[in-house]
């Protein structure tokens, strides 16, 4: 009867290893595409901020503005700017908001 037991116990031990081994094999499986899938994305992100700020910056406009557009744009005070809507086929015309910080 104490062999049985101690079989039993060692054959159990055996099995609950294997169980959390496998479930630890696929953890860390799911861990791993995940942090590949951050990593692609992460590098999307530093790419799509370069190429912000690349563009946005107001030297890189200007020069697009003298390269591209000569005089045809032309400064606007900011007042000016109004906003249309469209509501029930009427054009509403409204002044920009702004928020003065």
């Amino acid at each position: 009867m104490r062999k049985f037991s101690v079989i039993f116990l060692i054959l159990s031990l055996i099995l609950v290893t294997a169980i959390i081994k496998n479930s630890t094999k696929r953890i860390d499986d799911e861990i791993f595409v995940i942090e590949e899938s951050l990593r692609d994305l992460k590098k999307d992100l530093e790419n799509i901020k370069l190429e912000y700020e690349y563009l946005s910056s107001a030297e890189k406009l200007l020069k697009f503005q003298e390269k591209y557009f000569d005089n045809e744009l032309i400064k606007k005070d900011i007042k000016e700017i109004k906003i249309i809507e469209k509501e029930a086929d009427q054009l509403i015309i409204k002044k920009l908001k702004l928020n003065n910080n």
